[in-house]
């Protein structure tokens, strides 16, 4: 366990609110894929979901990951943050979430998985070097994995850069993680070359008055 990112990811999370108690349609779990609420495709991107087995790699709070145990999937989440983690288990729905690295319960589990998903979680915050690999080894023939997160904050700056996480406490030092910056493209060859088919990568459009749009990465293994 890396403790100083599970540190960072603490701060974060127990600065972050839940979600609200139903979305702007009335339901009470919903999925989403972007930073904006009620914005964006759900979680058909995944295929069918009703008894398919599901990962989550950074499931945060659990939000996406109990709408799918309401839809009859059979979702695993996984998180490096102690503070998330405990957020999600106190679920109504009673999550199964583990405390570990993605990178640690994909090099260690032995189970395959229909779908995969990542949403401003473990794909962003991990070597896809390593990541990718490993993702694509614990799928089913013809299983999805898909991801997003922000695209690239500025044009040139892509590969490994430092997202800061400060800490309440006043004068305390300000803690860092590495995330991934790349274009849609980059991606979608990063995917290819690690064995994924019918891959695509694409910026989804923001909400009108917005101005930062969600990159959203799908491929899957050959069936």
């Amino acid at each position: 366990m890396r403790e100083q990112d599970a540190g960072a990811w603490d701060v974060w999370g127990a600065a972050r609110p839940g979600r609200k108690e139903r979305n702007a349609a009335g339901a009470s779990t919903w999925f989403n894929w972007t930073q904006w609420p009620d914005h964006g495709p759900d979680e058909k991107v995944l295929g069918g979901v009703s008894g398919a087995r599901v990962l989550d790699l950074g499931c945060g709070n659990g939000g996406n990951l109990a709408h799918l145990v309401a839809l009859g999937a059979e979702a695993t989440g996984v998180d490096i943050s102690p503070v998330q983690v405990a957020k999600a288990r106190e679920h109504r729905l009673h999550l199964d979430v583990r405390q570990q690295t993605a990178e640690e319960f994909l090099a260690a589990g032995t189970h395959e998985f229909t779908a995969a998903y990542s949403v401003f979680g473990a794909a962003w915050f991990t070597d896809p070097a390593e990541l990718l690999p490993l993702v694509h080894a614990r799928l089913t023939p013809g299983g999805v994995y898909a991801f997003s997160h922000n695209p690239p904050a500025l044009d040139g700056c892509y590969g490994p850069q430092a997202s800061q996480m400060q800490p309440p406490e006043k004068g305390a030092e300000p803690l860092y993680v590495k995330r991934w910056d790349y274009e849609a493209d980059t991606w979608a060859r990063l995917l290819r070359e690690a064995g994924f088919t019918n891959v695509t990568a694409e910026v989804i459009a923001p909400p009108e008055g917005k101005r930062t749009g969600t990159l959203l990465v799908r491929g899957a293994r050959a069936a």
